[in-house]
């Protein structure tokens, strides 16, 4: 793939001095015009070769647009924070919203690329790490991101041409140092490395451009170029079509599901509660407290039927917890600057590090529950949900993150029971609202929602337990027990 950028491409400084007011000035059109409309973020990624000039064009688009709608991130290796936590979550962060250029020094192909040209990463795990970048970006455009990436490459002697040039003025010394010294000795496995890197991920969504970097005039014009002509054509078109994804799986025929099929019937007597709640919150309280859980963090999603007892269950919860290591966050509908990034990245900036629990009353499940029944999004964009769910929470786990999902159940007479209770309580009748009244009428579109996300996104590393919770009480025992196995099983 790099046999283009290493022709010796060049522009006349005569040329470059003539092209460039005008680039800059339609650059600036087009940014304006993108902060106003708000109807897309720009995600830049500047990677490739050191020396090529990656650090000199960041600066220049900076120039040469208005710096403060631009987010410009650099990326290292992970900090001791950052590395507490599943590897994508910095690189979420950073995003962009929409109406923003995000420029990103470094990104998610840097530590895949150097691990396996060093030799700490098997190929089959780099494989699946550019399987998952080729997911996450498809992710981004499908959510409307325009994604822009530009590799800046020189070849071999070029590159130790201009890297033993900037070490050789003390004006310059500093951009050099001994790791980029280190990493030239391996610029053969770099090239070989990179250049599967490259053709593996460039997609028609999100497409490779490779710049050579030898000529400062060439590269600059062409990186600019590139930025404008991107944002040109979302401005001016209409957004990429992705494939669809896989239809809705087909409703059982004798109309059985695992909502349907589960036994309401079970009780618990208040002694025998009393007793099991007391030894539950005792054991989740002393797994909290293991060593092990140094290098563990845990994010329990609870979801269910309005009035299915999700509160109480997470107070007995978190009654067992050391109340500076959990947070809690309730989701309710996405507030503006939510709307304004990719569906996960509102759950994403909450992951927790290591040594913490995070609890979620009701989650990212809301993408193929409530968007998908009340028609708040199209159904690619639902039916797309379970992959990029099912990802999210396999990042999660490999990042060292316990997961526990829970459904909690009941009837529809008992629902109509405990909305008719929180009427008549006064300090209840806040959780009772004419929203809730509706919905029990679309009952059946969420029962078979629901047997659908199960099917899809119970796995081995995130499983679902669903909770018959007629009774709450036996239903809260049943909660805390099936977490404690869960971290147990995961320690």
């Amino acid at each position: 793939m790099f046999e283009a950028a290493e022709i010796g491409h060049t522009l006349s400084k005569r040329t470059y001095e003539r092209e460039v007011p005008k680039l800059r000035q339609a650059l600036l059109a087009a940014q304006y015009e993108l902060l106003e409309r708000k109807r897309f973020p720009v995600v830049v990624l500047v990677s490739g070769v050191d020396g090529a000039g990656k650090g000199e064009t960041v600066n220049l688009l900076n120039e040469w647009m208005d710096p403060r709608h631009i987010q410009t991130i650099a990326f290292g290796e992970a900090s001791d924070e950052e590395s507490r936590t599943p590897e994508m979550a910095r690189f979420w962060r950073a995003l962009p919203p929409k109406g923003k250029v995000g420029i990103l020094f470094g990104s998610w192909y840097t530590d895949p690329i150097v691990r396996r040209v060093l030799g700490e990463e098997r190929r089959s795990s780099f494989e699946r790490r550019l399987e998952r970048i080729r997911h996450f970006e498809r992710m981004l455009v499908a959510e409307g991101a325009l994604v822009i990436k530009l590799w800046f490459h020189l070849g071999k002697d070029a590159q130790r041409a201009r890297l033993k040039k900037l070490a050789s003025s003390k004006k310059t010394s500093w951009r050099v140092t001994r790791e980029d010294f280190r990493r030239f000795a391996h610029y053969d496995e770099f090239r070989s490395v990179s250049e599967r890197a490259l053709r593996e991920t460039s997609t028609g969504e999100a497409p490779w451009h490779i710049i050579e970097g030898a000529n400062p005039e060439y590269r600059s014009l062409t990186a600019g170029r590139l930025l404008l002509d991107g944002i040109r054509k979302r401005l001016d078109g209409p957004p990429p079509v992705l494939a669809p994804p896989a239809p809705p799986p087909v409703p059982s025929i004798d109309r059985r599901d695992v909502l349907n099929t589960l036994d309401y019937t079970r009780t618990i007597t208040p002694q025998a509660y009393d007793t099991q709640l007391e030894k539950l919150q005792g054991r989740l309280n002393r797994l909290t407290r293991e060593k092990k859980m140094r290098e563990r963090s845990i994010v329990i999603a609870f979801e269910g039927m309005d009035a299915a007892g999700k509160g109480s269950t997470i107070r007995r919860i978190t009654r067992s917890l050391d109340a500076r290591h959990y947070n809690v966050v309730p989701v309710a509908a996405p507030t503006e600057e939510e709307r304004a990034q990719p569906y996960l990245w509102r759950f994403w900036r909450h992951i927790p590090p290591h040594g913490r629990t995070l609890i979620f009353d009701r989650s990212w499940y809301g993408r193929v529950l409530v968007e998908r029944v009340e028609k708040l999004c199209g159904e690619p964009d639902w039916m797309r949900g379970y992959h990029e769910i099912n990802e999210f929470e396999e990042q999660l786990a490999e990042g060292g993150v316990i997961l526990a999902k829970f459904w909690m159940a009941i009837t529809l007479d008992e629902q109509l029971k405990r909305f008719r209770a929180r009427q008549k309580t006064p300090h209840k009748q806040f959780k009772i609202t004419a929203e809730d009244w509706r919905n029990r009428k679309k009952w059946p579109l969420y029962e078979r929602a629901v047997s659908d996300m199960v099917q899809r996104t119970s796995t081995d590393v995130a499983p679902w337990f669903v909770i018959a919770a007629n009774d709450k009480k036996w239903a809260r025992i049943e909660v805390l027990r099936s977490l404690c196995e869960r971290i147990e099983s995961c320690l």
